[in-house]
Order: structure tokens, then sequence, then C-alpha cells
């Protein structure tokens, strides 16, 4: 079989409504929540939400592990914050700095990473996180240990004003919900297709002709640049870039969302990150440790949801429909 007949097998061709009553039902939501929760915790979640969706379609669609996702979130978050303060760009322009910055340190990172396979990936991509951790520790422009902080967020394209709380939000949940459906597109596109058979069988796509090395550098760039994405808008968001945003447990709780919510789903990140940093929100003014409760809780979770919150809710529904 050609790799064009199994295209057309693997390609679903009957339209679904589902989809785009999610993504309006999702923008309802995010229009209504400012009136119960806080906006900014609204908006911390959002970019968390954006991050782990970024590096689900890295491992829940690829079936690569990476361990090194800090560095794309940080990075860009650093050289967004130095646009704004340095270079006094615009903040779209600032933007697109850091998520330029971030694929390109995603080609690094990943025209060596994806050599190996297994946890010989996953321990590529941590070697060279760290290694750049510290280079942001010792590179001038990040002020090592008191990084970048201080700078105004300025107007949008010269008019909408950024140091008004709403309307930040309302740019940070268009842009998340933009990414989300741009993450969903490729998922269920020829392409997010082929990074599907190659996560199910390898072997089985090089024999069918596919480049396999080349469709997985381009979704660790997609990758990415998406991170790069969450980290230039959280970088917006509280006018700082610091240490904490390239260390290696940034990358540990993104995986953490990712598990909780169940990989290979478009639900499982936003649930996930949900958890995730509801429980950190929560536990931060309770007095309690929350490094040993997130622990204990992550211990549960692996023990009584092995395919994640929604990853288990879906396979229920599945049995049930046997």
């Amino acid at each position: 079989m050609s790799a064009t007949q199994i295209d057309t097998v693997i390609i679903p061709t009957r339209r679904s409504a589902v989809p785009a009553i999610t993504f309006t039902l999702l923008l309802v939501a995010l229009a209504v929540l400012p009136t119960f929760l806080y906006s900014v915790f609204l908006m911390k979640l959002l970019c968390f939400v954006l991050f782990a969706a970024a590096f689900n379609l890295l491992l829940g669609y690829t079936g690569l592990l990476s361990f090194g996702h800090a560095a794309f979130f940080g990075g860009s978050a650093y050289v967004t914050a130095h646009a704004m303060k340095v270079w006094q760009v615009t903040p779209e322009l600032a933007i697109l700095a850091g998520v330029a910055s971030a694929a390109v340190l995603g080609v690094i990172i990943g025209a060596v990473a994806i050599r190996r396979q297994g946890i010989y990936f996953a321990m590529i991509t941590l070697a060279m996180s760290q290694m750049f951790y510290f280079f942001c520790l010792q590179a001038p422009f990040t002020n090592g240990e008191d990084g970048i902080q201080g700078f105004s967020r300025g107007y949008l394209f010269g008019v909408v004003n950024l140091d008004d709380t709403m309307n930040l939000y309302y740019v940070i949940a268009g842009v998340t919900v933009l990414s989300l459906a741009l993450i969903w597109r490729i998922v269920h596109s020829p392409f997010g297709q082929i990074l599907s058979a190659i996560r199910q069988n390898e072997a089985r796509s090089i024999s069918l002709g596919y480049s396999v090395q080349l469709y997985k550098l381009a979704a660790f760039i997609m990758s990415a640049a998406l991170t790069g994405l969450a980290g230039a808008l959280k970088a917006l968001l509280f006018q700082f870039a610091t240490l904490a945003d390239v260390a290696w447990q940034m990358s540990g709780e993104v995986i953490l969302m990712a598990l909780l919510g169940g990989i290979g789903t478009m639900a499982g990140p936003v649930v996930g990150s949900g958890i995730l940093v509801g429980m950190q929100n929560f536990l931060a003014t309770s007095g309690m440790p929350v490094t040993m409760v997130l622990g204990g809780t992550f211990m549960v979770c692996v023990l009584l949801f092995r395919r994640g919150v929604v990853g288990e809710i879906l396979h229920l529904m599945e049995r049930r429909k046997k």
C-alpha cells in the first residue's frame, strides 16, 4: 500500500460540527469566567493551557517525550521582556520575537535530539535545556538571578492598551483559543495523521516512504514555537522573566499537566493545567507543603487514572458503547 493510499484511509472525510461547537462554547465560557474568577489567575491558567497543549502536540501525537520544553518557554519570555524593555518595540513585535527565538532554539535542539529515541531523546533534551539554563544565568541581558522586570506592556497595534487588565485578558484568551484551534487543525490534517502513524509504528512509516526524521523535526519546531508563544504571553502578563521559567522544574510541571489531563487528547492539557495551576494557587496560601501535596496527587492519579482524567473518561465512554 502506498503512502497516498494510506492517507486516504486514515484521514476522516466526514466533516463534524463538534469542533466548531466546542470552540464556540469555550469562547462563551472565557467571556463569562472573569465574572466569577480572578482575571489574573485566569490569564495565568490560559498561558499554561497553551504550554501544555503545545507539549501534548509533541508527546501525545508524535510520541516524543521532551524534558527540555522549559528552554522554549523561558527563552521566549526572556526575549519578549528584553524586546519590550530595551528595544522599546510594540507588544506584537515583542511576542513575535519571542516565538521566533523559540522556533530557532527548537531547530537547534530538535536537530540534535531526534537522532535518538526513547529515554536517550529525553535525556538529550534535558541536557540541552540545562545548558540553556546556565547560559541564561550567565548572559548579561538576562540580569542573572534578578531577571528582566519592570517594563510597560504598551499598546497592541498602537491601539489596545494592555495595561488595562480586561484588555489583556481578552487578548490572551483570544490568542490561546486560536492557538488551540491551530493545534486541532494540525492534528487532524494529513501531516498530523502521519505524526500519529509515526507514534504508533515508526518502522512501518519508514517502510512506506515517509521521511520520519523530517516529520519529527517539524513537529518539534511547531511545539517549540507554540510553547514560546505561551512563554511570551506569560512574560507580558507578569511583566518579568526569570530563571524559574527556564529551570528543569518547569519542564516537569508541563509533563505533569499533560499526564494528569490525558495525553493524546485535546481536552487533556486544559484539564491537567487547570488541576495543577488551581492546586498551586490554593496551596500557596494554605500553609501546606505544595511540592509534597502535588507529588501525592500525581501518584494517586497515576495509580487510579493511568490514561489521565480525560483519557479515562473517554475510555469509559467507549466501553459503554460496546
